[in-house]
Parts: C-alpha cells; structure tokens; sequence
C-alpha cells in the first residue's frame, strides 16, 4: 500500500488515459427488491454457427415474464459447455448491448458432475446499473462471446447450450436463469442444476471444496505464538506509506471480543509530528494468494477514539505484491480504500475500490481502474472482492460496487493485508493526541472459485458454527 491516490494527486488529469479507463463511480448504492412471484425467462441465438470457432457467441435476452418488476441485478443466466482441454482457461467479453456492456459481467465455473457436453458453465450477471425489467420486458440484445484464453480453436458442436441452427432470438431451455437464489428457467446438465446442494458453490455447502483460508482473529495480544504461526506478520519495520517519520506500532494491535466474536483492532495515532504518528498494519507473511474469494468485515471509524478529528487517514483491507520495476506489467494490487476525512483531492469521506496494473513511484504515474462513493462508510462492513480469469468484482454489505476490466487480472500471487496510515499531517495541524480505531472481525480466502456474498456469508456462518477460528488449506504458491 504506497503514499498515493487510486488516481493520483497532483496528476489526476494527466493520469486520465490510464488510471481512469473504464472507471465506474457508483455514488449511491440503492438497496434492491425482488418480486415473490417473479419469473424470468432466456432467449438465445448464435452468430458464430459452426462445429468450430475462434470464440464461441452466445447471444441473448432476458425477459420478465411474471406480474412484478424484477431487480436484473438478482438474476444469474448459465451457459454451459465442454471444456476443450482439462486445463483451458477462457476469457469472456462483451461485443454490444441494449443496456451497455457494462452492465454485464461474465464469470466461468465447474460443475461438480461433469456430462459428455458439459463440465464448465459461463454465468451472466448484472450489476446494479442494469436497472429493472417491468412485467413482459426484456433486456434486449445482449451479444455475448467468450474464447479460450491462447485463442486456440475451440469446438462448440459437444457443448451442451449450443446450437448453431439458432440464428434468430427463441427461448432456450438448455440454459438456466435464477431469480435471488431460486431457479426460474431452464434445466442444467443432469446433475447440475443450480441450486442443488451439492454444487460446489452452493451457500448451504458445509465449510471445504476450496482450499480456504479462514481466519477469525481470536489472538491474545500481538505478540500471541499463533499469530505467526498462522501465517500472519504485525508489521514494526519503517518506511511507507503515509507520513514521514512515522512509526508502525505491533502493540497497537491489539484483540477483544465484540458480539461474539473475536476481533482485532488497528490503532493509528498522532500528536502532529512525524515523531509522534504510529501507524499499524498486519499482513500474511506468503504471497500466496491469486484467483478467487476474499472477504473481510471490517469496522471503518469516520470520527477519532479521542481527541479532535480531521486527519486525513486511510483504512484498508487490500492484496498486493512486490514492484519489481517501475511500470513492471506483472505488478498486481486490490484495494478497499475509506478515507473519512477525504485526502487526495478529495474534501470528505470516500470509498475507493481500485485494481492496478502497475505504477511508477517517481514520477509519479499510474495505470489502475477504480471506483468510487462519497458518503459515509462509518460502522461495520462486509468486502467481497472476487478474481476470475475475465474480471475483479467489488461488494460491499452484498451489494455490486465495480467490476475492474481483464487487463488489471494478476499475473502473480499476493500477500492479503489490512493497515491504517495517515496521508500527511495537513489535515489537522494540532498538536493535541488523537487516536483512529478500524476493526477486522474475520477474513476468508477461497482459491479459485467466485463465490457471491451470500455464499461467503453462509461459509463463515459455517466455520462458526463447527467452532473453528482459523484453517489455512493454500499451498504455497
């Protein structure tokens, strides 16, 4: 995590064809409804018919066929198809579409009881910015195409969604649609069908089938054996981010119990001095974190535990791992950013959500995609980032906030990582002590499979109830 904006400071408009291409700012996040007795159905064509192709185009519509307008934010649209090597990785995209193309994403999965046509599914989300289907609307056309990630040819006459005969729009029943959970349309490859308990990603699975990292924080004090032994650094080397001078304190991270649960606590104060500023900051010690899950609950502060308010502090929960040059292509970082008393430009609270690609420190330049809420984000939250092989996808309290574009995916691993820093001592020029607090209540790491808040919910709820506080199934990459 370095001293800068997602966007730069004083280079916020010469960084505008790099840190802000495709950059979503999602001002306000309205909650979402679902009709009882909503229904959907799927059409489907193709526009690239034949046996094989260089990426297969499956093109479609979602209609509302119930009597209550539907959140298409809520549905889920699977297409599903045979794999054409056990180890081919694909890419998905998005040509054109009534509502904008970025109101769509595209995430790949695996059935958990492969057929002769089908042992992958590519599923069709929407994010807030969709909007709603009123009764007998539809989302019109959505041309939709995916390919393997070398571009090797890939064979679709096996796959069982396709069908190169359908060159006009007709509904589809070999592709399944879900409304909040519930299948509405379709059916899956025998086996398979959405929302049967045993699909891998299921929220009412048991805690496993991913190699998961879990950790509830449930240490004595920083300097607790476990905390070491789990994988985990409390941070009391110099340097950055933040303000010079300024130390990192392992003693300020400190454990207690609230509802329940256990959770730590990060503590940055300042007296208005280099000297007199302590940061804090806990970090897994293995960059061994790539594609999948993460999740956190964390409590961000707007105001001080004491003293007056105004500092330009920065709480996180973030991956990331080593420049290895200046503008080096194979950097990666995913940061949730609160920063309640503004910084950066920025006169009052904000929550960035940013990916990067890379940067150069001196001078200052950036290539990174970010979005963005001015409000307050004062209280507990629950941050779900997910990494697939065609997007990042942030939400916050379950809700979308952004989805960052494939050319900010990782090449390598990371380190999962949580500090509190303050920008600069420009804020607030006093001299008087204050303290800020952010709380982390649990993080969760689930390598390799998208899982949606509500599935991270039902994992947690899981792990607590089995009575376990931590387990670490990663391997080292």
């Amino acid at each position: 995590m370095r001293t800068r904006p997602p966007t730069g400071r004083r280079t916020r408009a010469a960084l505008a064809l790099t840190a802000l291409l495709g950059s979503a700012a999602l001002a306000g996040l309205p909650a979402t409804a679902v009709a009882a007795d909503g229904d959907v159905s799927v059409q489907y064509r193709t526009s690239a018919g034949g046996a094989t192709a260089d990426q297969s185009e499956p093109w479609l519509k979602v209609r509302n066929t119930g009597s209550t307008t539907v959140q298409l934010s809520q549905v889920k649209v699977r297409y599903y198809f045979k794999a054409d090597a056990p180890n081919a990785t694909y890419r998905f995209a998005c040509s054109w579409a009534v509502r904008g193309c970025s109101a769509i994403t595209g995430t790949f999965g695996t059935l958990a009881h492969p057929t002769a046509t089908a042992d992958r599914y590519l599923e069709i989300g929407f994010t807030a910015s969709a909007g709603s289907l009123a009764p007998g609307a539809d989302t019109g056309d959505m041309q939709l195409r995916f390919h393997q990630s070398s571009w090797q040819t890939l064979r679709q006459s096996d796959d069982y969604s396709f069908d190169g005969t359908r060159t006009s729009y007709a509904d589809w029943n070999k592709v399944t649609a879900r409304l909040a959970g519930a299948t509405v349309w379709g059916t899956a490859p025998e086996g398979n069908d959405p929302t049967d308990p045993t699909d891998p990603t299921d929220p009412t699975d048991p805690p496993g089938g991913g190699q998961t990292l879990f950790d509830d924080f449930a240490y004595t004090s920083h300097t607790d054996p476990a905390i070491s032994a789990h994988g985990w650094n409390v941070r009391s080397n110099s340097g950055g981010p933040g303000v010079p001078g300024a130390a990192w304190d392992p003693s300020k991270v400190t454990f207690s119990a609230s509802g329940g649960n256990s959770v730590m606590n990060l503590e940055t104060s300042t007296a208005g001095t280099g000297a007199s500023t302590t940061h804090t900051e806990v970090l897994t010690k293995s960059m061994k974190f790539r594609n999948g899950t993460y999740a956190a609950r964390v409590r961000f502060s707007d105001a001080p535990k004491y003293g007056p308010d105004g500092d330009r502090v920065v709480q996180t929960f973030f991956t990331i791992n080593d420049l290895k040059a200046p503008m080096a292509d194979d950097y990666a970082e995913y940061d949730f950013e609160y920063l309640p008393n503004g910084g950066w430009g920025e006169p009052a609270n904000i929550l960035y959500t940013t990916s990067w690609e890379t940067y150069n420190p001196d001078p200052w330049q950036a290539v990174n995609q970010h979005s963005e809420s001015r409000q307050s984000f004062a209280g507990w939250h629950d941050l779900v980032v997910t990494i697939d092989d065609s997007a990042i996808t942030y939400y916050i309290d379950g809700r979308h906030f952004g989805t960052h574009d494939a050319a900010y995916l990782p090449e390598r691993p990371m380190s999962i990582n949580f500090n509190q820093w303050l920008i600069d001592l420009d804020g607030l020029t006093s001299t008087t002590p204050r303290a800020y607090d952010q709380q982390v209540d649990y993080v969760l790491h689930v390598k390799d499979q998208v899982l949606t808040p509500a599935q991270v919910t039902a994992k947690i709820n899981g792990y607590r109830s089995a009575g376990t506080s931590f387990v670490d199934e990663v391997p080292a990459s």
